[in-house]
């Protein structure tokens, strides 16, 4: 294929892509528009592992396919410009010589974010030219690299752990001539060397904003991040606005999916236990409770924190939620008005409990959050008031800090 041939099918993909997330509604920037029509995803994308193994395999087949390797090539190209997470990185493993075709076992330590979700982020940030963006845990660099597009030349900095995917980025960034630079290092820290910043985005999920975070952000500065859970189902995007004077603004609100928790914090699995639930759901009983629709985000947010230690299974039939550490589960039937329960815990009877709660606070879907001085409890609120839903975040100190 000759190079102008080739550029032409470049642009048509990234065109198609740009296309598909404008008539969803996705895109509304035209400003980010003009840069994703710009950044060559096949740079910062070289190579992607697929899942092979079904869901609960264990060890996981994956295949590698090698963006340079003529069998691989349009499998690549699509799936780089796809709407899905291109995993990247396998255990923390050197980047430099991998070798296509199928592998076992291992664990994804480093992918691109959902496309979707990538552009709501930056979208929500407002980037403009001139100001500092600051990416912690930046992967293969897809938003890192947009943001320098939109910013400008030597604005954009990315903070990541993992040495070789620091190295992985960085080699790529420059070949892209945007003046974005990766520097190795824990993202719980920020970077303090080119602080304050404009715009932070975090790619991780934490349990907690970190107090540096907030002090390496400028009087006008906007930082969005993630606040992990215990539990993938029901995460939280809470932005945080400091206003010219110095207040802090912080806004948390139920979202469909969140980025990855920062390394140490676990999630909880429901995959272990669908065996079990199959061959005995539960004892029966009657509930005036339908089950919330999966759009409810203000409710599912407050139940990841009230109705503690629950992660749903979203590949059940009917709703199904598990509390492994407490053996019990709940399974809704939305036809006729019933949930069968099992074990010492009555998962249905908090939800419901919730339920009246959440509706005597107005139905929430947004809530605030106290953030303090950045060195105590950070406290979450729908409103002032007797009837108001309200939480205290988890502390940052019990989780593993990030390493090499």
């Amino acid at each position: 294929m000759s190079l102008d041939l080739q550029a032409k099918v470049l642009n048509g993909l990234r065109a198609a892509m740009v296309d598909r997330l404008t008539s969803t509604g996705v895109l509304t920037d035209s400003r980010l528009r003009d840069a994703l029509l710009r950044v060559h995803r096949e740079v910062l994308l070289p190579h992607a592992y697929v899942r092979v193994s079904a869901p609960g395999a264990d060890p996981v087949d994956w295949r590698l396919l090698d963006g340079s390797h003529p069998e691989d090539r349009q499998e690549w190209l699509d799936l780089i410009h796809s709407d899905e997470s291109i995993l990247l990185q396998r255990d923390g493993e050197s980047l430099d010589a991998l070798s296509r075709g199928p592998v076992t076992g291992g664990g994804m330590t480093s992918m691109s974010t959902y496309t979707p979700a990538t552009v709501e982020a930056l979208q929500t940030l407002q980037l403009a030219p001139g100001q500092h963006y600051l990416e912690l845990g930046p992967g293969p660099g897809i938003s890192l690299t947009l943001a320098a597009t939109l910013t400008g030349p030597g604005l954009a900095t990315g903070v990541e752990r993992d040495g070789h995917m620091a190295a992985f980025t960085q080699r790529n960034l420059d070949r892209l001539d945007l003046g974005a630079a990766v520097v190795e290092g824990d993202a719980l820290d920020g970077h303090a060397v080119r602080a304050p910043y404009d715009r932070i985005h975090s790619g991780i999920g934490v349990p907690c904003v970190p107090a540096v975070w907030v002090e390496q952000l400028a009087p006008g500065g906007r930082l969005l991040t993630t606040l992990a859970t215990r539990t993938p189902s029901w995460p939280g995007q809470l932005l945080i606005t400091r206003t010219r004077t110095g207040h802090l603004d912080a806004v948390l609100q139920g979202r469909p999916r969140g980025y990855r928790p920062m390394l140490g914090y676990r999630w909880l699995n429901a995959v272990d236990h669908r065996s079990r639930i199959a061959a005995d759901p539960g004892t029966p009983r009657r509930t005036r409770l339908v089950p919330p629709p999966d759009k409810a985000y203000g409710f599912w947010l407050a139940a990841a924190y009230l109705v503690g230690s629950v992660v749903r299974d979203f590949q059940a039939e009917t709703m199904t939620l598990v509390a492994p550490r407490d053996d019990s589960w709940a399974v809704a039937d939305p036809c006729d008005g019933t949930v069968r329960i099992h074990g010492p815990r009555d998962i249905w009877a908090e939800l419901e409990e919730l339920h009246l709660r959440w509706e005597r606070a107005g139905r929430p879907d947004t809530y605030r959050v106290e953030l303090g001085d950045g060195t105590g409890p950070q406290h979450v609120t729908s409103s002032t008031g007797a009837k108001a839903l309200g939480w205290t975040l988890p502390p940052l100190s019990p989780v593993p800090r990030q390493s090499r």
